[in-house]
């Protein structure tokens, strides 16, 4: 798995309309928290979704622009965030290719796809890896306690 100090891989995957986000658009402009989470509508990662939502101004306050990932398609992402009215960028990892550049893995024998969150600075470097399955809440805090450290 990617380590605090190493370079965030670049990579370009489809935001829920579909359009294309690349990771090094924001670099130079703002901090980015990266999360990696299993599964649209699920109890876990709904709660993980909602702690970020509800966090949101304090990222953009902090300087930073907070992007869900999962290997759920553009329409579920555009669902999942129009129910629960998740203000940041969502992308989708169909295939796994961006999780597995950040060396993120599943957890219980590739049962459950694993959740990661990565804060990386503005000059692309990784500055916190928060690795929890059932912490759903401590992504969002631990994020956020990391760029305000920083």
């Amino acid at each position: 798995m990617l380590k605090t100090g190493q370079q965030a891989p670049d990579f370009e995957l489809p935001d829920n309309n579909g359009d294309p986000v690349k990771l090094s658009s924001f670099r130079g402009k703002k901090n980015v928290v990266l999360f990696f989470y299993p599964k649209d509508f699920t109890g876990g990662c709904t709660a993980e979704a909602c702690s970020f939502r509800d966090s949101y101004e304090d990222f953009t306050d902090a300087g930073a622009e907070v992007i869900g990932i999962s290997s759920d398609d553009v329409i579920s992402h555009r669902k999942f965030a129009r129910q629960y009215k998740l203000p940041f960028i969502l992308l989708s990892d169909k295939g796994g290719k961006v999780k597995e550049l950040f060396g993120v893995k599943d957890d219980l024998f590739g049962l459950i796809a694993g959740r990661v969150t990565f804060v990386i600075n503005k000059e692309g470097v990784v500055i916190k890896v928060f690795d929890s399955q059932v912490n759903f809440t401590g992504h969002s805090s631990e994020a956020l306690a990391a760029l305000i450290s920083a």
